[in-house]
């Protein structure tokens, strides 16, 4: 009788058990002040928990019985200490009038949901990196397709301007081709420059909607240690979007690392599980393209060193088109499913494009303008820049092979030389500029007004009538082409105003003049040394060629000499 009446007994404990399990319910509305609720227990954890610092539990609890709401109980406790956990359970029982089996089952359970809690919480908070997309046959037919095209260069600035980006063609297909580079060993970076509200951050989220979800990775603002505690491939090959370069002003140097030494690394001091110092090393690897926007070029002068420079199109007719642009758009005669659609095609191209060794064998032949500042870096990113037009085409180049070492590559033509100098053309030219480009166009739109006026004197207030501008921005333009020698003052005073002239009328003209023609000369230089061999393609769009070896190369040569008459 005693067992049977035992056995009742447990059952119905079960039952109760499983009755208050099923009430038992953590509220987690504000995270700062999470409810437990079970049965007449009603718990508040107060301040939330922390979710750092996985071997331990430090909540501060506020205990009352739901009928009885004005008597509380508060601790503040370690739940993974026992000790405190059963010091815990006394107290609140004597405090509460509640067994300590009830108090010590509700602790268990809240535990336990403060566990799943701060596991799903942690969960949410990992950033999603989007999966790789799988091409089907007919997204890499039509994608191979179109690297096979001819004019490939033209088509896509058109597929580019179809996609949704008006004017800024020259810069678009720049910006596309730098993002491009973030497959390369050594990738592109790029820099949009301009004036508040000139398009700089638009440009640059039009062109990265090109690039595949996978492949990027878009930031607003950063910590100062932020980039050292990525994983160690994290970001290898990722297009690094940086809104505004002010708000990652505190990870500059890091930034500039990962664009030059493509690693960067920083060794902190840790504590181990027994509490003793521990040195450890955080390493984080590239390649990374960093695209960044910015109105104060001269302030990140060591990041815009390393970086393409895009100028902004300021112009009226640039200014027309995008507010004819969003007439259309708001007048529904815009067909965004198409502009979808080309921009998802152009993913897929992207997708397509495979880590390839690329050479120049006409890199000896290329020079810059000597009024070109920092002709070192400046040297670098045009054959980078060559090179990642060579890149892009690589289903319309032949594979090589050097037989000495095996690598396989593609090499560089007169017509990707050519394309990549009148890309960058506007990029050279400001880098031999020692105007900025506020100024430099301000002392443009000066020399229009003053030929159209048919004068070459000038006063500062004429000048900012005509020109709409703000007296700071003027006298700015006029102190630094007065201290380069490009104005002087003839006459006036500071009471009635200062007689300005124009000193230098041709120098961007010059600049320009000598710039095309030293292009012109490189190009007539390859063309008179060597032709370019017909391209031929395969299924696949490369041709497999076997290069002959050096040292058959070197035979070669000495019979030549050989065989020439001594005269």
């Amino acid at each position: 009788m005693k067992n049977i009446r035992y056995f009742c007994f447990t059952c119905l404990s079960c039952k109760i058990f499983k009755l208050f399990f099923n009430m038992a319910k953590l509220i987690a509305d504000n995270p700062e002040l999470l409810t437990y609720i079970d049965g007449k227990l009603h718990i508040t954890i107060l301040g939330g928990i922390k979710l750092t610092g996985l071997d331990r539990l430090k909540v501060t609890l506020k205990l009352i019985r739901t009928d009885n709401k004005q008597n509380a109980f508060r601790h503040n406790l370690d739940l993974y200490n026992s000790i405190q956990t059963e010091q815990l359970i006394e107290k609140s029982a004597e405090a509460l009038d509640v067994s300590t089996n009830e108090i010590s089952m509700a602790i268990s359970q809240l535990t336990t949901a403060l566990e799943n809690y701060r596991a799903e919480r942690l969960e949410a908070m990992k950033p999603k990196q989007p999966e790789k997309k799988q091409l089907t046959d007919q997204e890499r037919k039509a994608a191979l397709t179109y690297l096979k095209s001819p004019d490939l260069l033209q088509r896509t600035k058109q597929a580019i301007a179809e996609s949704g980006i008006i004017g800024e063609e020259t810069n678009s297909l720049i910006a596309y081709l730098t993002y491009t580079s973030r497959k390369r060993h050594t990738p592109l970076h790029l820099m949009c420059l301009g004036a508040s509200g000139t398009g700089k951050t638009w440009l640059q989220e039009k062109v990265s909607e090109l690039m595949p979800e996978e492949d990027k990775l878009e930031i607003t603002t950063l910590s100062m240690n932020a980039f050292y505690y990525f994983g160690k491939e994290e970001l290898k090959h990722k297009l690094l979007l940086i809104e505004d370069l002010d708000g990652a002003e505190a990870v500059l140097y890091p930034l500039r690392e990962l664009q030059s030494k493509r690693k960067i690394s920083k060794t902190v001091t840790l504590k181990d599980s027994k509490g003793n110092l521990k040195t450890v090393t955080l390493n984080v690897e590239g390649p990374v393209c960093v695209s960044g926007c910015t109105t104060r070029e001269e302030l990140y002068e060591d990041n815009a060193n390393r970086c393409i420079l895009l100028y902004m199109d300021i112009s009226p007719e640039q200014d027309k088109k995008i507010m004819d642009y969003q007439r259309k758009l708001s007048a529904g005669l815009i067909d965004q499913y198409e502009e979808r659609k080309i921009k998802e095609q152009i993913k897929n191209v992207q997708r397509l494009l495979k880590p390839i060794t690329v050479k120049n064998p006409f890199a000896t032949f290329l020079s810059l303008p000597e009024a070109v500042f920092k002709p070192r870096r400046t040297m670098l990113l045009l054959l980078l820049f060559t090179e990642t037009i060579t890149y892009y085409h690589q289903y319309q180049r032949e594979l090589k092979t050097d037989t000495d070492t095996g690598e396989q590559y593609i090499e560089s033509t007169v017509e990707d030389i050519e394309a990549a100098f009148t890309l960058l053309e506007t990029t050279l030219l400001k880098k031999s500029d020692e105007l900025n480009d506020a100024c430099r166009g301000f002392f443009e739109q000066l020399k229009a007004l003053l030929k159209q006026q048919d004068t070459e004197a000038f006063y500062a207030k004429e000048v900012r009538s005509a020109m709409r501008l703000s007296p700071s921005s003027l006298g700015r333009y006029l102190y630094d082409l007065e201290r380069m020698g490009y104005i002087k003052i003839t006459r006036g005073n500071r009471y009635k105003g200062f007689e300005y002239k124009i000193q230098n009328w041709n120098d961007l003209e010059a600049l320009t003049g000598d710039a095309q023609k030293l292009v012109k000369e490189i190009l007539e230089n390859i063309r008179s040394v060597t032709r370019n061999p017909p391209v031929t393609q395969e299924v696949n769009g490369l041709h497999n060629v076997q290069k002959i070896s050096r040292k058959q190369a070197v035979t070669q040569e000495s019979k030549k000499i050989a065989d020439t008459p001594k005269k």
